[in-house]
């Protein structure tokens, strides 16, 4: 029943994939032009078109769990999902909606061009510094001693941040901007786990084909000197006689 279940989610999820892929990049697009254009006259359409597709994004969590034979078994193999539909619902939590942004795209991106390190690197990297500015940004610029107060502040700390700098020119002093900011700790921390893990991987496969190669090479000198062999053993049989 299990495999069963299993087949349904991968079936709906190739379905899904490329829709919730342009959904995540217009989510991006609209958070981004939103936070750069505060009190613009295009705020209020802009935050409809979020909720929407957050709305998108909260159906489709549930149509996967409705498919799924073993509701338990899902919800406990799907924790990160769950909490990037709910936590956003939180006003308090809003930063929190580009979760969903980044865990859409990085499964989309990850099995895809996981052999093309540099490039999954590069792409996770630039993914997760560009929301953790806009949140941290969208969080801080109005607060009361700001230290954060444009793009570039939110982007030099970020930098500063994820790298375990630290420098301390700039720092969060809302409640949201330290979730950021912890949030952003724990993901620079993942995401050198993931960059390690996929470099390790990479390796190990490249590795497994020289080795590979290595052993056809050796069967196929073997083969040859054996011909070789019975080559001379006929020659030597046709000199004799």
């Amino acid at each position: 029943m299990l495999q069963s279940s299993e087949a349904r989610l991968e079936r709906w999820e190739r379905k899904v994939e490329w829709p919730l892929t342009a959904l995540a990049v217009l989510f991006l697009v609209a958070y981004a032009w939103q936070v750069f254009d505060d009190h613009g006259s295009m705020h209020v359409t802009l935050e409809i078109v979020l909720w929407l597709v957050w709305a998108v994004f909260a159906a489709e969590y549930l149509v996967r769990l409705t498919l799924a034979d073993n509701k338990i078994w899902f919800l406990k193999t799907h924790l990160f999902d769950l909490a990037a539909v709910v936590l956003p619902m939180v006003r308090q939590l809003r930063v929190l909606r580009l979760i969903t942004v980044i865990t859409l795209l990085n499964k989309k991106f990850q099995h895809k061009i996981r052999q093309r390190v540099s490039i999954y690197v590069a792409g996770v990297t630039i993914i997760v510094v560009f929301c953790a500015s806009l949140a941290v940004l969208d969080a801080e610029r109005h607060a009361e001693n700001a230290s954060i107060t444009t793009f570039g502040d939110a982007l030099w700390w970020t930098l500063t941040t994820m790298s375990t700098v630290g420098y301390g020119d700039r720092f969060p002093v809302t409640g949201d901007g330290r979730l950021v900011a912890g949030l952003l700790m724990i993901g620079g921390i993942a995401l050198l786990g993931v960059i390690t893990g996929t470099i390790a991987s990479w390796l190990v496969e490249k590795l497994r084909g020289v080795e590979e190669a290595e052993l056809e090479t050796a069967q196929e000198l073997r083969s040859l000197r054996a011909e070789i062999a019975e080559l001379r053993a006929e020659l030597k049989a046709r000199s004799s006689s």
